[in-house]
């Protein structure tokens, strides 16, 4: 995908300098700096084309907003900063879209039943009283564990790219994992 754009360098420029203000040609200038490895961050976490375009895109119109056009002082990690909040928002978006299939199933599952899902103790439990109980509890895990149970529990990545986004190593990765999971049992143990 950023190969094409790539191919097309001097066309872009030359289109491009034509209509863009004097005042905004730094934007211009950290498209072309940063662009192929904030592509390369984007693919790494969202692993899909239009979503990568559309975190691309994000991050540049905010860039071009940022503080009624001014230049951030660190342009780099802001960009990256932007990029990596859009692509988690579209991974939590994702995932709720996932959950709310996966709870009209057991919904249809359990109106199938022959007693329509009533009377049977394993189906008056209250499916999104837990899944809720679970989010509350993710939220109060620390950032560095939350990180990672979200990363390795709902985007399903592995621990080697979870250790390169949040620069630690794979093995610190599972620890943090290990930990995050042994709260969340202790916690939904009490609210249980």
């Amino acid at each position: 995908m950023f190969g094409k754009a790539v191919s097309y360098g001097l066309l872009w420029d030359f289109a491009v300098c034509e209509a863009v203000e004097e005042s905004q040609r730094w934007i211009l200038s950290a498209m072309q700096s940063h662009g192929p490895e904030l592509v390369t961050m984007l693919w790494r976490i969202l692993g899909n084309e239009q979503d990568v375009c559309d975190a691309y895109q994000d991050t540049f119109l905010k860039l071009a907003h940022y503080e009624g056009g001014r230049k951030p002082e660190y342009v780099k990690a802001y960009i990256f900063r932007v990029a990596n909040n859009a692509a988690f928002s579209m991974l939590r978006r994702r995932i709720a879209e996932k959950e709310k299939v996966s709870m009209a199933g057991i919904a249809r599952k359990i109106a199938s039943t022959p007693d329509g899902g009533q009377g049977s103790p394993a189906n008056e439990i209250d499916f999104r009283c837990l899944q809720e109980t679970l989010r509350r509890c993710i939220a109060l895990l620390p950032e560095h564990l939350r990180n990672v149970i979200t990363l390795r529990e709902l985007a399903g990545l592995s621990y080697a790219q979870i250790g390169r986004m949040l620069d630690i190593s794979a093995a610190t990765a599972r620890v943090y994992r290990c930990k995050a999971i042994r709260l969340l049992a202790v916690w939904m143990g009490k609210e249980g």
